[in-house]
């Protein structure tokens, strides 16, 4: 089958799992970091289990800067095309067009009918799909509704916002009238093992290239998408054993098969950095070998040491440029990622005070009973108390900040001064977020001690919870950035 030269992508395809809503966020965050270009998420609105996932969305697109974001399939029988092209026009234009669109025919009618859906048959349910499709496209041109079908119209309908972007609109199809849909009017086509597993996979990607050049276009304009599932071990099965089997296993399906994005099954924080530091970048050079005619064989340590440019490889500095793409050895990423190690104890810490002001601020437990949901934490010490725990939070923070300014940043700055801007742009965010945490403390002083008492019209415990609010924006928004920043600049030149 042929390889249709795309760039390769890859992703994560998380659970909305309710009871972990505060992993799946930081999974997605990680994701990001790392440099993966997707976080997808399934759409089952009558699952009680599942977070509702243009919810999640929003949220995952608020804390993330270059991830795409996607539904993985968005369950069209339950959310009306208009107001789904309005809720993906809005999150693309807030995530400054950062949105694709996954979109399903319909499964599970007996849950789509309880939650207020229509049953309908399978071709009810593509016609439907293919209208769907027709008025949401409509809209984000901003053409005036005039459609009118048997299941949806838009006739008089005003449209807006326009996404800032094209939205790429997925399929998921495997039957031959979904397959032909696919063929006319998808951007790409997003099977998933389980449903079509590797074997089946020629066949349907066959009929899609002929069903497309039936419908005048090429079959490179539609992009493969394979959503993925293993893990990591010593088995020879597909995506059961180490990374390299992995790359290697993902190379034949997308040279052999056209798959050019994998989107993997996650739910562990190791796994996925492990798959983005690991899998990723051998995946990405053994299809490049595949694609020039380099098959020769290659031990394992040399398939590594490829990765490394040569400036690196020799020990000769390198100028690092934001975002570039640069490949590193296992030893030389784990510096960054220990960076991002002590990030998240960061971020997992601040989330505990959150969620300990939010209980305190909905009536849902008294300052008392913080004090003693606090002291079951980590990081506790004797008679501790409210504002003892986030008095000791902002001592790490500033500590760590602290390290990074009088020793870090200035190792950085020897070793490449073409870092200044940047060096100099994280010293002032955390001289901001000094002052935050100074903000902070006034206010949990106020709250603790005088806690009924009201000043400048605004009640401490409101005072406390815009305090945090202000430091939480700040303060990771600050850590993504030098995650970003800094991540080639330490692979390179480490702490110092």
């Amino acid at each position: 089958m042929p390889d249709y030269g795309l760039d390769l992508e890859f992703g994560i395809f998380p659970s909305p799992d309710a009871t972990r809503h505060r992993e799946v966020l930081e999974l997605a965050q990680l994701a990001d970091v790392l440099g993966l270009e997707h976080v997808s998420i399934q759409d089952h609105p009558y699952q009680a289990a599942h977070l509702d996932t243009w919810t999640l969305l929003s949220l995952i697109g608020s804390r993330t800067n270059q991830v795409r974001l996607s539904t993985n399939v968005a369950n069209l029988p339950l959310r009306p095309p208009v107001v789904l092209a309005k809720a993906a026009a809005t999150l693309d234009v807030l995530t400054g067009g950062r949105v694709e669109l996954g979109l399903g025919a319909g499964a599970f009618w007996d849950g789509i009918v309880a939650a207020g859906g229509r049953r309908l048959t399978p071709g009810e349910s593509v016609d439907a799909l293919a209208e769907a499709i027709t008025v949401m496209r409509g809209f984000w041109a901003g053409e005036p509704g005039r459609f009118e079908g048997r299941h949806y119209s838009s006739r008089g309908l005003r449209p807006g916002p326009r996404p800032v972007h094209h939205i790429p609109v997925w399929l998921g199809a495997y039957k031959p009238r979904m397959i032909r849909l696919t063929a006319r009017v998808a951007d790409a086509w997003v099977p998933s093992m389980g449903y079509a597993d590797p074997p089946a996979l020629p066949d349907l990607n066959a009929r899609l290239d002929d069903a497309a050049v039936a419908a005048g276009r090429a079959p490179q304009d539609i992009r493969r998408i394979y959503n993925v599932f293993g893990r990591f071990g010593a088995s020879s099965d597909l995506l059961r054993g180490t990374p390299k089997d992995w790359a290697e296993q993902l190379t034949d399906l997308a040279v052999g098969i056209g798959m050019s994005t994998f989107i993997v099954g996650a739910e562990d924080p190791g796994f996925v950095r492990r798959f983005a530091e690991e899998v990723v970048p051998l995946t990405r050079e053994l299809v490049a070998a595949e694609r020039e005619g380099d098959t020769e064989e290659r031990t394992p340590a040399e398939d590594m040491t490829r990765h490394v440019p040569k400036d690196l490889s020799d020990g000769a500095p390198a100028s690092i440029s934001t975002g570039s793409v640069r490949r590193f050895t296992p030893q030389q990423l784990a510096i960054p990622a220990h960076l991002v190690e002590v990030h998240d104890h960061l971020r997992a810490e601040l989330e505990q005070v959150r969620d300990i002001v939010r209980q305190v601020r909905e009536g849902h437990a008294s300052v008392g009973t913080a004090r003693s949901a606090i002291s079951t934490m980590t990081m506790r010490q004797n008679n501790w108390t409210l504002g003892a725990y986030c008095e000791s939070y902002c001592r790490i923070v500033t500590g760590h900040h602290t390290n990074e300014d009088l020793g870090m940043f200035p190792h950085l700055l020897r070793s490449d001064p073409t870092l200044r801007p940047v060096l100099t742009r994280l010293h002032d965010e955390h001289e901001v977020i000094a002052q935050l945490l100074d903000g902070l403390d006034r206010a949990l002083v106020a709250l603790v001690a005088e806690p009924g008492h009201e000043s400048s019209g605004q009640r401490p415990l409101d005072a406390l919870s815009d305090a945090l609010d202000d430091l939480s924006d700040s303060l990771l928004a600050h850590l993504t950035y030098e995650e970003e920043a800094l991540h080639d600049p330490l692979a390179v030149h480490g702490f110092g």
